[in-house]
């Protein structure tokens, strides 16, 4: 896993250049918390690794994610669980922008290998939004995910780093357009605090 993290280091220096790579940032660890569950075993049966925005936080915004597991490869990536901050910012961006998300979600390839949009979502349009609205589908989403499933033994072919690849460059449009009002959002706080301090 850390040398797959600091293969795809290289990689994204050329076309995600914002997103970050490294064992430190992305590798989950191998221990699973059992505080509060019944099963006690100690170790996790799948080794997970996460690529944020240089500009975030680790859990903030959109990122890349994959894991290895016995019984599939999983990779894709969005935003699992935004802030109620952040969520009303992306909400405000699509309700302005949301013929370039739709654009993005329509893309041959990403619909070949994501399919559609997934994560949850509200049975109505957020406040604030009316019920018509042309992007209520896109505003009630909660989470802004889009993976794909593979056998499991597909990460000991040759394929495998062809496959994170592809899956990474056609997911990358979607990080952008989510993480576009975070990061701004984050800058307009930075240069607030600069300018009290």
């Amino acid at each position: 896993m850390t040398d797959l993290v600091q293969a795809l280091a290289s990689e994204f220096a050329a076309f995600a250049p914002e997103i970050a790579a490294s064992p430190k940032v992305s590798l989950y660890r191998i221990h699973r918390d059992t505080r509060f569950s019944k099963d006690k075993s100690p170790y996790k049966t799948h080794a997970a690794a996460v690529f944020p925005h240089r500009a975030l936080e680790k859990n903030q915004g959109a990122g890349f994610y994959l894991h290895i597991a016995p019984t599939e490869f999983l990779i894709g990536g969005g935003m699992y669980s935004p802030s109620p901050e952040d969520l009303a910012a992306v909400r405000h961006h699509i309700g302005i922008h949301h013929k370039r998300l739709t654009a993005i979600l329509k893309v041959p390839r990403f619909r070949r290998i994501f399919g559609a949009l997934s994560g949850e979502q509200l049975v109505r349009v957020p406040r604030g939004f009316p019920p018509d609205h042309a992007a209520a589908e896109l505003l009630r989403h909660k989470q802004f995910l889009a993976f794909r499933t593979l056998p499991s033994q597909t990460a000991a072919t040759a394929q495998f780093g062809a496959i994170v690849l592809e899956s990474f460059r056609t997911l990358h449009p979607l990080l952008q357009f989510l993480n576009e009002p975070i990061v701004k959002m984050q800058d307009a706080k930075s240069r607030r605090a600069a300018l009290m301090g």
